[in-house]
């Protein structure tokens, strides 16, 4: 697979393709199911994708069924229209009142996927505050509803936003994860009876902040609407989310979900809309009781902004990233440069907490640069439906051109470009995965977030020089350290200012793991038990009591 960057269906196989060469199966199962259809359907050439990679696909029936021919596909395949354009208000699809729509593009062919509803300030305000009941067989209903439909929900994020789909199938089960661990929350949310001096019986009671406004990115739409309504359902708020505008499907599918998993009307609305209408209305409003936003740290102010100049709302932001992964000479190279090139490529560079400054040790600073070239030349970049493909396209042409103009910056200040940084192919956002050695601490691909496919490779030669150089950053979202000692995996671990350190491992999130950042990458902390902090007030209650009997 060297140096294969766009996928050819056509020279792997015939399109008479009795079983799949890539899991050697005769009898293809649903598993396999996007290698199947590659094979068995007409393949598209390399410059054609928008019969291919603009199709949804759905998964439907038996989950062990079998697909034996290319007729057989149709038993259990169809592509299938869009389901849901609309605003989800109140438990019903509805127009926004102004019937204005976005355009949703498919990231792979830059085609037109549909048109949705555009929520602006007129329908924020119909989102209502209603009670939430049975909260904790509600999530877990909906995490089981949500993992019956992982392949098609996974089809949508593959298809607006361009990551591989097995990635996208990844993001739903970890979401439906998500769900449960919360679902078996929601009894356990309780305050405390705290021993106080005088007569007097004081305890304290959690109880839900009330009406949440949620703002989530395009980087990764399930996941991020799962890490917001997650806690903020299991603590008894009602939701008005709005999702990217670039990528509304999933979440707008995942709403007829919750109504079919019983939430009542008013509980949770998704209103897909642009920032500087549906979001600012979201972060203004005198009825919203909190705001939580995930994206850039630049709109992570207009939100504070919006939210101190309204009604003083609560606020968690979760920003940008600009985070340090550090490697030792200690430590097994092959396995150091694998870890690297996951905590940059992941998702195309399209992740807050990338590892997108690697320091290696002077020591074995060459070989590192050398293996990651290697490891780039064989990342297979294509259609996102492929099986085969490593890399989608970055999501729309606004981060495309974004990522290649810091590679021309990179270039211009010096940095040694060893790999990549071009464009694939001449349809579609895809971009080479890029690789820079002889990067400074003051070049722009060092100090900037640049999210995309671009790994700077920096020098550094002592223990104490290299803590200071990671910490020399305005962000501070999350850092890695890969060494064999103990002693300095604790030491450098306890110096770095990061929400997140991960040690011989990088961006190992999980539902009971809080995450968050310092410094200019946020504040407040998602996930875990810390992220149900975010969705209650404390209340204290002080009752005077005749003599107090201990």
């Amino acid at each position: 697979m060297s140096g294969e960057y766009l996928a050819d269906p056509d020279e792997r196989s015939s399109t008479e393709h009795a079983g799949c060469s890539t899991c050697r199966n005769s009898a293809v199962t649903v598993k396999h199911v996007h290698c199947h259809i590659i094979h068995s359907l007409k393949a598209p050439k390399k410059d054609d994708f928008s019969a291919f990679c603009s199709m949804q696909i759905q998964l439907v029936g038996n989950g062990d069924q079998s697909v034996r021919s290319r007729h057989g596909i149709s038993s259990i395949l169809q592509l299938a229209e869009i389901k849901y354009k609309q605003l989800f208000i109140d438990n019903n699809f509805v127009n926004a009142v102004n019937g204005k729509t976005i355009p949703v593009i498919n990231p792979t062919n830059e085609e037109l996927i549909c048109e949705v509803q555009a929520a602006e300030k007129e329908d924020v305000d119909l989102a209502n505050h209603m009670d939430a009941s049975k909260r904790g067989r509600l999530l877990e209903k909906f995490a089981q509803l949500l993992d019956k439909n992982k392949e098609y929900v996974a089809s949508l994020d593959c298809l607006d936003n361009g990551k591989p789909y097995f990635d996208a199938e990844d993001d739903v089960s970890s979401i439906v994860d998500l769900f449960k661990y919360y679902a078996g929350w929601c009894d356990k949310i309780c305050g405390k009876t705290i021993p106080v001096d005088g007569d007097y019986f004081t305890y304290t009671v959690h109880e839900p902040v009330g009406v949440c406004g949620q703002i989530i990115p395009w980087n990764y739409p399930v996941a991020m609407m799962g890490w917001k309504l997650g806690p903020a359902l299991a603590c008894g708020n009602t939701v008005v989310l709005k999702p990217s505008e670039v990528t509304p499907l999933s979440a707008l599918y995942c709403a007829q979900l919750f109504k079919e998993a019983g939430f009542p009307p008013g509980v949770v609305n998704i209103v897909p809309g642009y920032g500087n209408t549906a979001g600012e209305a979201i972060a203004s409003h005198m009825d919203i009781d909190k705001v939580a936003f995930t994206g850039s740290t630049q709109t992570g102010r207009k939100v504070m902004c919006a939210a101190a100049q309204s009604n003083l709302k609560r606020v968690t932001l979760e920003l940008g990233g600009k985070s340090p992964l550090i490697i030792f000479a200690d430590c097994d190279l092959d396995f150091a440069v694998t870890v690297a090139h996951g905590a940059i490529m992941t998702n195309h560079g399209q992740n807050c907490c990338a590892g997108s400054r690697t320091f290696v040790e002077d020591k074995i600073y060459d070989q590192f640069v050398e293996k990651s070239r290697q490891l780039v030349e064989n990342r297979t970049v294509g259609n996102p439906f492929d099986p085969l493909t490593q890399q989608g396209p970055q999501v729309n042409k606004a981060q495309f051109d974004k990522v290649l103009d810091y590679v021309e910056q990179g270039k211009a200040q010096g940095a040694k470009l060893v790999y990549g940084g071009e464009r694939v192919g001449d349809k579609g956002f895809f971009v080479k995965p890029t690789v820079f050695s002889d990067v400074t601490d003051d070049m722009s691909i060092a100090t900037d977030e640049i999210f995309g496919p671009v790994q700077s490779i920096l020098r550094f030669s002592d223990v104490d020089e290299v803590i200071q150089r990671a910490n020399r950053t305005r962000y501070g979202l999350a850092a890695g350290v890969i060494t064999k000692s103990i002693d300095r995996a604790f030491t450098v671990s306890k110096a770095l200012q990061a929400g997140s350190v991960w040690v011989n491992c990088y961006d190992v999130v999980m539902s009971q793991t809080p995450f968050g950042g310092f410094k200019q990458s946020g504040q407040g902390r998602e996930l875990g038990e810390y992220g149900l902090h975010e969705y209650y007030e404390v209340k204290t209650v002080t009752v005077k009591i005749p003599q107090k009997n201990s």
